[in-house]
Order: structure tokens, then C-alpha cells, then sequence
């Protein structure tokens, strides 16, 4: 078997750590790596940027640079909140430009089996928010996965409490995809959630 120096060796287990990287990628990243010099110094750099200068929006629980961020501090509409999992979850949103309200991101979502409970997301702080705002509309943009469910469900009841109008994200058959290669679930919810043409 093929032994690494030290240092190569504990670089290629911090790449293992990242999402999707397994030992061939791992390799692969580490040996582009090394043909560059500059690019590992670049790399190092912004991680250490990243890690002094990153943190959690006080508002929306976002990832910023600024606090509170430009979407909680700018002109955005205050009567409609998205509520996220992730901040990846709000990026996408922002990417389709089809959105101009605030968000709130839980930091995870509602899992019994993982042991996260209300109480380890940022619930507390989404219901102290809306107590002392002008939200009339509160958008459930959680995942579609049992666990993604199960908090909007969750929210909804607590939310409607409130006498806020609680929406959920539109769901259903991909634009652009044939229905018969679309799996049952969603073709279901596609013909539940039907609207009118």
C-alpha cells in the first residue's frame, strides 16, 4: 500500500471531510493542488477569511459579513418571511429572482431520529421576529424530504396560532421533464395540487 508523507497525508483527510469527497477525489484535489503552489496558498487564505469574517445574520440566521445582512437591512418587502433550512436553501431562492421578502433560516430541520428537536433549530428566534414585525405572510420553503415536511408541518400549526397566512412552496412535476419518467409521489402531488388553467 502507498504511504504519504505526513503532511500530504492529513491534507488528504480534511478533503475526505467535505460533502462528496471520497479517497479518489480527495487524491485528485490534492495533487492539482500541488502542480499550483499559488492556488494552495489562495485556498488557505480564503478559508481563513471565511473563518474570521463569516458568521450568522442576528436576524435571519443567514450567512453574512455584515450584521445584520444586506437582505435583512435593505428594502425588502417586511410583510412576507421565506422560511429556509440552510442558507444554501435561501440562495437558491434569491438566484431565481422570484422572491423580493425577507427570510429566516432554521439551521436544519425537525429530525426525531438525528435527536434535532425544535429546540435545536432557530424556531424561538422566528416566532420572537414575527411578535414584533409587520408579517402578514410566512412562506414554508423547507426541503421536500420527510424531515423537510415534518418541520413545515410543525410550523404551520404554530404559525396559523398566530393568525399569520402560512404558504408552502408549489411542488410537482419539473419544468422541462417528461411525466413518465417522474416518479409516482410526485406525480401525485402534481394532480393534488393542480390549478386551475
Amino acid at each position: 500500500m502507498l504511504q504519504f508523507s505526513a503532511s500530504f497525508g492529513r491534507l488528504l483527510l480534511e478533503l475526505k471531510k467535505l460533502p462528496g469527497v471520497g479517497e479518489k477525489t480527495a487524491l485528485r484535489l490534492a495533487f492539482h493542488l500541488l502542480k499550483s503552489p499559488g492556488n494552495i496558498e489562495a485556498l488557505a487564505n480564503s478559508l481563513i477569511s471565511v473563518a474570521k469574517n463569516v458568521h450568522l445574520c442576528s436576524v435571519c440566521f443567514g450567512i453574512t459579513e455584515d450584521d445584520p445582512c444586506v437582505i435583512c437591512s435593505g428594502g425588502r418587502d417586511d410583510s412576507v418571511i421565506c422560511v429556509v433550512e440552510e442558507s444554501q436553501d435561501m440562495l437558491a431562492i434569491e438566484r431565481s429572482h422570484a422572491f423580493r421578502g425577507k427570510y429566516h433560516v432554521l439551521q436544519g430541520a425537525l429530525s426525531p431520529l438525528s435527536g434535532i428537536t425544535p429546540s435545536q433549530l432557530r424556531i424561538a428566534e422566528l416566532l420572537e421576529r414575527l411578535r414584533h414585525s409587520q408579517t402578514r405572510e410566512v412562506i414554508l420553503a423547507t426541503n421536500f424530504s420527510v424531515e423537510g415536511e415534518a418541520t413545515a408541518l410543525y410550523l404551520a400549526k404554530i404559525l396559523k396560532d398566530l393568525g399569520l397566512k402560512v404558504t408552502r412552496l408549489a411542488h410537482g412535476i419539473p419544468l422541462g421533464s417528461d411525466i413518465e419518467y417522474v416518479d409516482a409521489a410526485t406525480v401525485q402531488r402534481a394532480v393534488e395540487g393542480r390549478s386551475e388553467f
